[in-house]
């Protein structure tokens, strides 16, 4: 059986970090206000909220492998890797088809490349041509992966769409529990990521934005099922990105649970005392990129699970 979790984590250093408008009308976590900002001021702070984030994980024992975004072509959502690739413990690396335009210029050969070096690629399954269909599948953003029992969790969206996900789950072996989650305003939640997290023995989940009954029973007993205990958020703690976390661990093993400090001061003493039974919690002050780019700590982390050579 895979582990759920992984020491070896890719970011993606940002250059030129700005409000994306291509992607504000599927995102509700972008604060429009931010649109007026000056661009230099938002990459400043950006880039002191990131390289905090990194030296706090590496010196908890995270291996972090960073690389630098390009200044050419612009790409204000770099920050967020996970959209656009995945790395699997069989040697399999997905690309994924982005909503956005100037979101698919954030792939790159490059890091593939330089990551074989050290971790085995068995082969790429390459998924973009969707892109051609208006279908998109936006990496471990739009689905929430249960590595330990190949279970793939995913709120249909504008971003999600189920076709390409039969394709993926086809080609990776996986199943899928399919459901439709909205914000407080009934708006469809952009990325699931935002609804839930999942941890190898307990899985944070915001119920309460799945409408349908049925749908949000089913979610519930399948994570029962595979042996989660389920820790419920509210709306208003998946809007301050409570569902936004990432279990990691160190090379030592020690399981850390990673979230924005946002998204740790919503959560209840009761909740912090639940979830420390399973983790040590490490959070990070990233406002400018929660206010101006809609994504939280889980969207700027790609964990390699690839097998090192």
């Amino acid at each position: 059986m895979q582990t759920q979790t992984t020491s070896n984590i890719l970011m993606i250093r940002p250059v030129n970090f700005a409000f994306n408008e291509q992607t504000a009308e599927s995102n509700t976590f972008q604060d429009i206000k931010s649109k007026s900002w000056t661009n230099n001021i938002t990459q400043q702070d950006a880039l002191q909220e990131f390289d905090s984030m990194v030296s706090q994980l590496r010196a908890a024992g995270v291996n972090v492998i960073v690389y630098d975004d390009t200044p050419d072509p612009h790409t204000p959502d770099s920050i967020f890797p996970n959209n656009w690739i995945s790395f699997h413990h069989s040697g399999k690396v997905c690309l994924y088809p982005m909503q956005a335009e100037n979101r698919r210029l954030e792939r790159r050969n490059d890091i593939i490349d330089d990551l074989r070096k050290k971790f085995h690629v068995e082969v790429i399954l390459d998924f973009t041509h969707f892109e051609k269909e208006g279908k998109f599948l936006e990496g471990t953003g739009s689905m929430v992966l249960d590595r330990m029992h190949r279970v793939a969790y995913a709120c249909i969206s504008p971003r999600t769409n189920a076709e390409v996900l039969d394709a993926w789950a086809k080609q990776m072996r996986y199943q899928l529990v399919k459901f439709t989650s909205v914000d407080s305003h009934g708006k469809e939640v952009y990325h699931t990521n935002v609804v839930m997290c999942i941890g190898d023995t307990f899985a944070v989940v915001c119920l309460s934005s799945i409408p349908d009954f049925d749908e949000r029973l089913m979610v519930k007993e399948a994570l029962e099922s595979n042996g989660k205990q389920v820790i419920e958020i509210s709306l208003e703690q998946m809007n301050n990105f409570a569902g936004n976390m990432l279990l990691i661990k160190n090379k030592k093993g020690h399981h850390l649970l990673v979230m924005s400090t946002s998204a740790f001061e919503s959560l209840t003493h009761s909740q912090k005392i639940e979830l420390e039974e399973y983790a040590e919690l490490q959070h990070f002050d990233l406002t400018m990129i929660e206010t101006c780019g809609g994504g939280s700590a889980r969207c700027m982390m790609a964990e390699v699970h690839l097998p090192e050579k």
